[in-house]
């Protein structure tokens, strides 16, 4: 995929650094990690610090110093995850701020404004993701919602060196999906999204979604999809024909002591690993596991240094990374289906 600020392989796996920051990493890190795409959130930084602050000191990514592409959400997660704290209209979404009572009126006018004025490489189409369950007649409004919302985003978007995604919701249906995913095709973005597949569904629910979409999305642009970062998810849906993922699975699990191995995942805090001279990996090549003990990196949860889960986060990104490099070699060998098997085997359901 190429962008203004250079080409991504795909499939590939973007960390969340929601507040133009992936928590407790530099951008320097990130790159060594093998991290080549970010994602940041429309919402958070239009409330702080601002998106004419961001623009006026050069964009986003001169802002947080990072020189690679950038997608930033719509913050259409905002509206299903903070759903306590704002009201929905066909217009769009008013916002009370988590952080001062403030209000924010988004609509899709807004959310493109705002991501233009943050520059980023990929802007996503404000949606309406809706919790579930839910009955049919609800998702099926908010499928409606989400296509009149995607066709004013089109309206309002300006910057030619932006690409713009639309985003495909319906829940569990197929039907509906197949109906939002037709009409986003018929509006014309630069690609498409799977969304309202990362609140609370099982493999299963997850895998039929994906069934019901991609094999009708133009396989000559790229496919997203939101919020997946399990490595076995991740896995199924390259076999359906995503090429993005993004998610706070590795960052969130590094700094609670969990990393992500081949074997199945290693709980730093557990006593077992208090003598442990082990890596994280024995075979990976992160800062972690080149450098440090399974009982070093318990010492620095259990002491509460903040190394620990810059450690840990590390190492979780860069496990994404290396599985993302494999299931690229694996596609052009011709055997991304014996790889999706093998890796499944050895991680477990």
């Amino acid at each position: 995929m190429e962008t203004p600020h250079g080409s991504v392989a795909t499939p590939v796996f973007m960390p969340v650094g929601t507040q133009a920051t992936v928590k407790g990493l530099l951008p320097e890190q990130l790159v060594r990690a093998g991290s080549r795409m970010i994602l940041a959130n429309t919402y958070h930084l239009a409330l702080r610090p601002g998106e004419s602050v961001v623009a006026a000191l050069g964009g986003l990514h001169s802002f947080m110093g990072w020189d690679g592409p950038i997608l930033t959400d719509s913050g259409g997660f905002q509206v299903f995850s903070l759903s306590d704290r704002n009201r929905i209209t066909d217009r769009g979404v008013e916002f009370r701020s988590h952080l001062d009572g403030g209000l924010l009126d988004l609509t899709p006018e807004r959310a493109v404004a705002i991501q233009e004025a943050l520059g980023s490489d990929v802007a996503m189409c404000l949606d309406h993701c809706p919790a579930l369950p839910a009955e049919k007649a609800v998702i099926a409004k908010a499928v409606d919602r989400t296509i009149s919302w995607a066709k004013r985003c089109k309206e309002a978007h300006s910057r030619a060196d932006q690409a713009l995604f639309g985003i495909v919701q319906g829940g569990p249906h197929a039907d509906l999906r197949a109906g939002c995913a037709q009409a986003l095709i018929e509006v014309g973005f630069e690609g498409y999204a799977v969304g309202g597949v990362s609140v609370g569904e099982s493999r299963e629910d997850v895998r039929a979604a994906l069934q019901a979409t991609v094999p009708l999305l133009p396989a000559d642009r790229p496919r997203y999809l939101m919020g997946v970062g399990r490595p076995q998810d991740i896995l199924d849906a390259v076999a359906s024909g995503i090429d993005l993922f993004d998610c706070v699975l590795p960052t969130r699990n590094g700094r609670n002591a969990t990393c992500l191995a081949m074997t199945g995942p290693v709980k730093l805090r557990n006593a077992v690993h208090r003598v442990d001279p082990r890596p994280i990996e024995e075979d990976c090549d992160c800062l972690a596991c080149r450098r440090y003990s399974r009982a070093y990196l318990r010492h620095l949860f259990m002491a509460r240094e903040m190394l620990g889960p810059i450690l840990a986060s590390i190492h979780n990104l860069r496990f994404l990374h290396r599985l993302m490099d494999r299931i690229r070699e694996a596609i052009q060998a011709g055997r991304f289906v014996q790889l999706h098997r093998e890796i499944l085997e050895a991680l477990g359901p």
